[in-house]
């Protein structure tokens, strides 16, 4: 290789797997579907490695990547989902900003997250309580709240409309706060 930024590829499956199937897991919610994205990525990496710069670390090119993964996924699954309409019940939930208004806002849980166990069971219970959503709604719910995408960007790769959007991700939250205060809040 002419690059003078050479990776070792021969440490990414130690070094970097099981951090990279822990983020994907979270995104994707299915074990099967985690374990492809990163082999994916890895195997995009090990072809693309001729062109890797140096500019961002060996990890962060591989999470790059690995997030360009599970975009494609979510691309290719929006185009086979076919969702029913229902009716919009989130109006006067939310104001123009995407908060709870001051009557519906949640309750306040006192729960202490900077405890490892808590935060630990936490995360695992929001885990079940995501893959309860349909899947158009999750889809939405983890490229705004875990992969930090804009809206302008969701809707291109899903190949929905804003309102569709708006519509998707006040139900996702109204879902998952229902979720979590049956099975964590009021425990």
């Amino acid at each position: 290789m002419d690059n003078k930024h050479t990776l070792n590829a021969d440490h990414w499956i130690t070094d970097y797997s099981d951090a990279l199937f822990k983020y994907t897991i979270m995104r994707v919610s299915d074990t099967g579907v985690a374990e492809d994205i990163v082999q994916e990525t890895f195997l995009s990496a090990w072809r693309s490695r001729e062109n890797y710069k140096g500019i961002a670390s060996e990890k962060n090119w591989l999470y790059t990547i690995c997030k360009n993964k599970i975009i494609d996924y979510y691309r290719k699954k929006s185009s086979s989902i076919v969702e029913y309409a229902e009716a919009d019940t989130s109006a006067g939930i939310f104001d123009e900003n995407e908060h709870w208004t001051k009557d519906t806002a949640p309750k306040e849980w006192n729960i202490n997250y900077n405890q490892t166990v808590e935060k630990k069971e936490f995360y695992s219970i929001l885990e079940k309580c995501k893959s309860k959503l349909q899947q158009m709604q999750q889809s939405v719910f983890v490229m705004k709240y875990l992969e930090d995408l804009d809206t302008e960007e969701i809707c291109k790769v899903l190949g929905i409309t804003t309102s569709n959007y708006w519509v998707l991700i006040h139900r996702a939250k109204l879902g998952l706060r229902n979720c979590l205060e049956k099975n964590w809040v009021n425990l």
